[in-house]
């Protein structure tokens, strides 16, 4: 019975349609479901960014022969696609294939998934009864028999708060109106907002680092525009990365320009700065950390990364890291406390194998809160668990992952290879180089 059902994949971004394409090369039935209006809606909402993996790293093998086979011509390999261009010249063109289209389901929120007639406790006999997968659609609930569930929706829905307990700091809520969580269109979109205003960037990732710079393009226009930067790391060198070192030139890139702009004191950074409250100073606002403040801030980004929503898988047995929330064998390959190499062993169906039988968690979802996720991994993790699915357990195991090198490695504190020649305005030393 169960290999006469479809394989239910909940989201639509591209390692979802990944698993789509995969199923297809493998003729095994599938629906997908997106809770936006489109799929890749996540993609585009980011979609004014430049990403730093070039397209040889952002199309899936699967994917790439079915388009191909319809006419379609890959963009440059060495090319690097903003969030819409990968969306208009990949995603949406695969969508549209005969072979997905009728099978994929937009603006349908999934609200649970569960053995059907069994709820988390009960054991006997529940690895022979399907999956029954719950979902709203136009105010309706609708529900189908799934022989499997890859779990692909991401963490983008689900953005981190910047209180420093990892909750949202006392009256974030209600300043909200003043905090942009993710990173704004600054070029079009959301520019008038930021002009000319006091602006505190929270975060020290790739992400944070991207809205400083385009920050620093509004100030260029309008001088009037001030940039904070609020980190938590003791030292403003941990987040630059490893330059020339880096295997992906633009992400290396990203950290040399900042710390340009550091150097120069363009920005203002604050570090280590833990926000535990906002409070409103007539119509801007305070941050305040421990026994310190910035005071007058006009608006604020928050850059703080996200996390993996379980809420409606609660009645699947499923297990998390309890401290990153990733899919527990990856826990020791990506925890930010332990290393920074961007280098993550091969892994597949084996590592990603929940307790659950025929449940999988892939993509930026199975790596929990840390923030390395390449869409290189998510492709090769759906190719082994769609393997695994069509029993071609040979190819499963053979897994192959080839991730550029961050220029970054260390055992519990990163070392970068840019350092600041003086000491930056927080007034952190500077770092020896040190890479791979």
């Amino acid at each position: 019975m169960n290999n006469q059902l479809p394989v239910a994949i909940i989201g639509g971004g591209p390692v979802a349609l990944s698993a789509a394409a995969q199923l297809t090369k493998r003729e095994i039935s599938f629906v997908l479901l997106e809770q936006g209006t489109s799929v890749g809606a996540s993609v585009l909402e980011w979609g004014h960014i430049q990403m730093f993996s070039p397209w040889e790293y952002n199309i899936d093998s699967a994917a790439s022969e079915l388009l191909a086979a319809s006419g379609w011509i890959a963009p440059p390999k060495e090319d690097l696609p903003t969030g819409k261009q990968l969306f208009d010249y990949y995603l949406y063109p695969l969508s549209e294939l005969d072979q997905l289209k009728p099978f994929i389901k937009t603006e349908a929120k999934v609200v649970a998934i569960h053995r059907q007639g069994f709820d988390k406790m009960k054991s006997a006999g529940r690895d022979k009864v399907p999956f029954e997968v719950v979902y709203e659609k136009n105010n309706n609930i609708y529900r189908f028999e799934a022989s499997a569930v890859i779990d692909a929706t991401g963490t983008w829905n689900t953005l981190n708060p910047i209180g420093a307990s990892g909750d949202y700091a006392n009256q974030e809520v209600n300043l909200s109106s003043h905090i942009h969580y993710g990173i704004p269109d600054l070029t079009v979109a959301h520019a008038n907002r930021y002009t000319d205003k006091t602006v505190a960037v929270v975060g020290s990732g790739h992400s944070a680092i991207h809205a400083i710079l385009m920050l620093h393009e509004l100030k260029l226009q309008h001088p009037g525009t001030t940039i904070h930067w609020i980190l938590r790391k003791q030292a403003i060198e941990d987040v630059f990365g490893g330059g020339e070192l880096d295997g992906l030139p633009a992400r290396g890139a990203l950290g040399s320009r900042v710390a340009k702009l550091v150097k120069e004191g363009v920005v203002k950074v604050h570090t280590p700065f833990s926000i535990q409250a906002l409070e409103r100073a007539g119509e801007k606002i305070n941050i305040i950390g421990t026994g310190t403040m910035i005071k007058q801030v006009d608006e604020i980004i928050a850059a703080t990364g996200a996390r993996p929503n379980f809420t409606f898988i609660r009645e699947l047995r499923y297990e998390s890291d309890s401290s990153i929330e990733c899919v527990p064998k990856l826990a020791d390959l990506i925890d930010p406390n332990i290393h920074s190499c961007g280098t993550v062993r091969p892994h597949g169906e084996a590592e990603l194998r929940q307790p659950e039988h025929h449940f999988y968690i892939v993509g930026a979802k199975s790596y929990g809160r840390a923030p390395t996720f390449l869409l290189a991994t998510g492709y090769e993790q759906v190719r082994s668990v769609v393997s695994a699915l069509a029993g071609d357990w040979d190819s499963a195991r053979e897994v192959k992952l080839h991730l550029p090198e961050t220029g970054v490695c260390s055992v519990s504190r990163p070392k970068t290879a840019i350092k600041l020649s003086q000491p930056s305005c927080c007034g952190s030393e500077p770092l020896n180089a040190n890479s791979c």
